[in-house]
């Protein structure tokens, strides 16, 4: 593992300071609609790509020096319909905090009114400098975080909150620091929308980063306990959870050791999963270099402690599915994100189906994602901000170790996707073992769906076919049924019932399979249903229901067919 560059120690959490951040904010329409309308669809849309230059044209003019932020802001074409001032608030915490520009600070007295640029400079949000154009009046701001709008839809509901990590590479054009904090990804936002959010006693968010999936818990959760290896990252913790009105129990250490022998009934975790080559041949130090940013030379691989675990493999995501029992308290489930490898004459289903097998768990695997070893390479060198164009042989160095590692153990391709994992009750065997492969589309949040599914699976476990077949099942409010025919054809040759809701799946239906779910309104069992299909179509009952039981069990877990509330 290579030497890390280390950063500022992160933001202060004084509760006076944070109040009037949290005052300022709500009053700036510094929101994630709010940045988006000020900065025009294309601004917006090019800087979801990562591309900031048009927003840096959207809010140049307000930035112009010399200029009064209400008078710039009613100059700009994309500032129509807003109040000035709170247009020119958007367009100057946007150039501060999200494009990581100085901005004056009187620019910024103006948009925190009452935190003042004193305050925000107290807080550690920015440091106060002189102006780095000469012509420009009075001393500037620099942003020492990224403080952007967060707005998010898990299965709870909407939340609209505010979150501070690091300046990225987009703001800081530069690789990134080893110890950088992140703020919420894809990763993070696709964690948040698949977990499930029933009331829940004691939650732990282990890797919790900038504390995103613990403000999420804090919605449906007596207590939260976020943990880190990181101290940086619990600071950021901290910050945001006193801005955004939450209670953390934040803990320093790695994995599960800071809560061993606690018990959580929900543990979500989007671990440090990423797949780094553990060591490269060192080439000689370049002339002028020191170790503080040797992780930049040829012979080094940076590494990150947001998402390196330093564990070879896929080893780390293992230990964790084997080992997170431990915390789980009977009935408790636990969900995280993780990579895994294809290795060579292995299924990939086989080799993490041990892992479930190992963990004494119910579990569930969706693969979302299948890259190549070059493609993950690429992925993740990227992310790093390390590119081919800014330091070419620093490129290649990390480009060929990461294809040596993964040849030293013939891996072929990396799965990325979820794990949903359950502790059994006392008296319980392990019933649920389930790995598939889904990277289609999917309806978020996923969470209630796979709440839902997991519920299913536990009520069947205690029917038998004769007891499944008295019960009054009803069709789905979001399934539908797709027929195709052969053009003159009276029948259809493939009849799909499909999920609208969920994973979005398609059933390919018999013809009785389809008749069975379309009469499944709630007035006839299930055996009943069968026993009249089978007359109509003049075959054995015992045979057809033979037939119909394993895929109406199948249809209930997967939410196609849900129980009568009546």
């Amino acid at each position: 593992m290579s030497p890390t560059t280390h950063s500022a120690p992160g933001p202060s959490t004084d509760p006076a300071l944070v109040a009037l951040l949290r005052a300022d904010l709500q009053a700036s329409g510094f929101t994630v609609e709010g940045v988006e309308d000020a900065l025009g669809p294309v601004a917006a849309a090019a800087l979801h790509r990562e591309q900031a230059l048009p927003a840096l044209r959207a809010t140049a003019v307000a930035a112009s020096a010399g200029a009064s932020p209400a008078a710039a802001t009613a100059s700009s074409p994309s500032a129509a319909g807003a109040e000035p001032e709170q247009r020119s608030a958007v367009f100057t915490l946007t150039r501060l905090f999200v494009l990581g520009r100085e901005v004056p600070a009187r620019d910024l007295d103006a948009a925190l009114p009452a935190l003042g640029s004193a305050g925000a400079q107290e807080l550690g949000l920015v440091a106060l400098d002189d102006p780095s154009d000469l012509t420009a009046a009075g001393p500037v701001v620099r942003p020492l975080v990224d403080l952007r709008p967060y707005s998010a839809h898990d299965a709870r509901g909407p939340v609209d909150w505010w979150l501070a990590s690091d300046l990225g590479e987009l703001a800081t054009s530069t690789r990134l620091s080893g110890d950088h904090v992140l703020g919420a990804g894809g990763a993070s936002i696709t964690l948040a929308q698949v977990t499930g959010r029933s009331p829940r006693a004691r939650v732990l968010d282990l890797g919790t980063g900038c504390g995103i999936q613990a403000l999420h818990a804090t919605r449906h959760a007596q207590t939260v306990v976020a943990t880190d290896i990181s101290e940086r990252a619990l600071r950021f913790a901290a910050f945001n959870a006193a801005l955004d009105g939450a209670e953390l129990d934040l803990r320093l250490g790695s994995m599960l050791d800071p809560v061993a022998g606690e018990e959580f009934d929900l543990v979500v975790s989007n671990p440090p999963f990423v797949i780094t080559p553990r060591t490269v041949p060192a080439e000689p130090m370049e002339p002028g270099r020191d170790a503080a940013d040797r992780a930049a030379g040829p012979g080094e691989i940076p590494t990150y402690e947001y998402r390196d675990g330093g564990r070879s493999g896929d080893d780390l995501v293992r230990d964790l599915v084997t080992g997170v029992g431990a915390v789980l308290a009977p009935g408790g489930v636990a969900q995280m994100l993780g990579n895994w490898e294809h290795r060579a004459g292995e299924a990939w289903t086989e080799r993490v189906g041990r892992w479930l097998d190992e963990s004494g768990l119910d579990g569930w695997v969706v693969q979302r994602e299948v890259l190549d070893p070059a493609e993950y390479a690429e992925t993740w060198i990227r992310d790093g901000g390390t590119t081919p164009e800014r330091e070419p042989e620093a490129w290649a160095s990390a480009y060929g170790a990461w294809l040596d590692d993964f040849a030293s153990r013939d891996v072929e391709a990396i799965g990325f996707g979820f794990f949903v994992l359950r502790k059994p009750l006392p008296g319980e065997d392990v019933t649920l073992r389930r790995l598939e492969e889904h990277t289609g589309s999917v309806r978020q949040p996923l969470g209630t769906h796979l709440e839902a599914s997991l519920a299913a699976h536990l009520w069947l476990e205690t029917l038998d076919d004769e007891a499944l077949a008295q019960q009054r099942l009803v069709v789905a409010a979001d399934v539908t049924e797709e027929r195709f025919y052969t053009p003159g054809a009276a029948d259809p040759n493939i009849v799909i019932v499909r999920q609208g809701d969920g994973l979005g799946r398609g059933v390919h239906a018999s013809t009785s399979l389809s008749a069975l779910v379309g009469a499944c309104d709630g007035e006839l069992s299930v055996g009943q249903i069968v026993a009249a299909i089978a007359s109509i179509f003049e075959v054995s009952g015992a045979e057809l229901a033979a037939e119909l039981l394993p895929a109406v069990r199948n249809l209930v877990r997967d939410g196609f067919l849900v129980r009568d509330a009546g």
